[in-house]
């Protein structure tokens, strides 16, 4: 790799793939290739003549600290209501030049940041090769088409009802429409490819092996551009799920938000049905785990995900919906710690955190969090773990009107709830939720200060309710149930326990104590 050869001042490398997608495989991971950082989000500027800056949100802060080589990467912390790309044109220096590989940000994006650069006479020079990413052999995928007692639609239902032609690239949105998963693939059942939805027929462009063509023809993912540029019809598309270069190919876009970002995110009965059946599957899985710890001593945070993994498969799942975290002690102050070490050994008075989740034969994600102790807690345990539970309970008990609330508005009345409650040197660095589907992070909904979670609240919608305190020189708790909105009213798909001696009942207000007794307390 010779970057010298590289004709530009700055090079944006991003953590994502051709399909834009928040959990890509790590070979595809080209800001990991170049500066050593593992998570899931967060970009870096290579810079020609000075350090690569990595920007990440509060997540990721200690994270990348301890991942990075401080003398090669700036670690860019990102605040709660910072936007990553102002903060990646703000470190551009004016009149210098800024690659930019289209098939690794969305239009919207692209435009975002030409818009920006204009302003300081950056130019942006687009690449089609991204000179960190990694080759390596895919796996031959296959998919598999769940039953319509899950899905509630066949494809031809969800497709009666759109604008045509119209193309999809969200692979999440291609798995929903098709009712197909990829059960051979750990962390997610998502098809990749292109989708391409004609007023006579339905393509579907990918590499997945597909054995039920009635409903659309497949063709490879490499015939697609050849394919898409030949079109002169008006294809209707959206800038946020399509990348830069996809967008290129088409000779008559026309810009609509997408068609199938709201329509999967409100569940039908049969979805709604599933799922609950599988977070009682994880339910069991996570308390038979929970056993494990108060039983076992000796064991390790590598010992507890095999457990976890080992009752998933016990209780049905056919995969995990992300990697299991299981954090002793300061590794739970690391929103995002995945390394489950066999040095990391369980001691009386030491505190777990597990998040975790599976897929089952329906292909939609479940997700948990719980925070465990070993013996006796401290007294800053209890007053930490009683806390956030005080944040789980209010944003659960939170009035919504359905179609009015936003997860924006949840989020701001958490946050300014702990503002009365604070805990010395502890801190809630990451929003409250995220929607689920297929995809463990599903948008909308969304509880954040970003701004897609100004999305009214729909009956039907699944969101996680996930508060935080964390310090990265004590230990961290977060405590997460997966909700759905039904009748205006937030319901928990989980019902599995919080801790009783965790717990200082002191701290809890009357309302509190009877909001707390609808759920199972152990």
């Amino acid at each position: 790799m010779n970057l010298d050869n590289l004709d530009v001042d700055y090079l944006l490398v991003n953590t994502t793939n051709e399909f834009l997608l928040e959990y890509a495989p790590i070979e595809e991971n080209s800001c990991h290739n170049l500066t050593g950082f593992t998570g899931d989000t967060g970009d870096s500027l290579w810079c020609k003549n000075g350090k690569t800056k990595l920007f990440v949100d509060g997540r990721y802060h200690t994270q990348a600290d301890l991942e990075v080589n401080h003398d090669k990467v700036d670690v860019i912390k990102l605040k709660l209501t910072e936007k990553q790309d102002d903060l990646i044109c703000f470190s551009v220096k004016p009149n210098s030049t800024l690659g930019i590989v289209t098939k690794k940000v969305s239009q919207s994006r692209f435009e975002y940041l030409k818009t920006l650069l204009n302003e300081t006479n950056v130019k942006i020079i687009p690449l089609k090769n991204d000179v960190f990413e990694k080759p390596y052999s895919k796996p031959k995928a296959k998919a598999e088409k769940i039953s319509i007692n899950i899905s509630g639609a066949s494809f031809s239902d969800k497709i009666s009802c759109l604008e045509k032609p119209a193309l999809f690239t969200n692979s999440e949105e291609i798995t929903y429409l098709t009712n197909l998963r990829d059960f051979s693939q750990d962390c997610a059942v998502k098809i990749d490819g292109k989708l391409l939805v004609l007023n006579d027929k339905n393509i579907l462009f990918t590499d997945t092996i597909i054995e039920d063509k009635t409903e659309f023809e497949v063709l490879p993912l490499a015939s697609f551009d050849e394919y898409i540029n030949k079109i002169e019809d008006k294809i209707i598309v959206d800038k946020l799920s399509i990348n830069a270069y996809d967008y290129s190919l088409i000779k008559n876009p026309v810009p609509q938000t997408s068609q199938v970002k709201l329509m999967k995110s409100v569940k039908n009965k049969s979805e709604l049905d599933h799922m609950k059946y599988c977070f009682r599957m994880t339910d069991k899985a996570l308390f038979e785990t929970r056993r494990f710890i108060e039983e076992n001593d000796n064991i390790s945070e590598y010992d507890i995900d095999k457990e976890l993994t080992k009752n998933f498969k016990k209780y049905g799942a056919k995969s995990h919906s992300f990697t299991s975290i299981v954090a002793r002690n300061k590794n739970s102050a690391l929103a995002h710690y995945m390394k489950s070490s066999k040095d990391e050994i369980i001691k009386e008075g030491d505190l777990i955190l597990i998040d975790c989740g599976a897929y089952y034969e329906g292909g939609l994600a479940t997700d948990i969090t719980r925070v465990f102790v070993k013996g006796k807690p401290s007294d800053l345990q209890k007053r930490v773990y009683t806390t956030v539970l005080k944040m789980f309970l209010n944003a659960f008990n939170y009035q919504v009107t359905e179609g009015v609330t936003t997860g924006y508005e949840i989020d701001g009345f958490v946050h300014e709830y702990l503002e009365k409650n604070r805990v010395d040197n502890f801190v809630f660095s990451h929003g409250l939720g995220h929607g689920v589907g297929i995809c463990v992070h599903e948008t909308p909904p969304n509880l954040s200060r970003r701004e897609i979670a100004k999305t009214p609240l729909l009956n039907n919608m699944c969101f996680t309710i996930e508060p935080g305190l964390y310090s990265e020189d004590n230990f961290g708790v977060r405590l997460e149930n997966s909700c759905y909105l039904e009748n205006g009213i937030i319901k928990s798909f989980s019902n599995m326990c919080y801790e009783k001696k965790l717990i200082d009942y002191n701290m809890l207000s009357d309302i509190e104590k009877e909001w707390l007794s609808d759920f199972e307390v152990v």
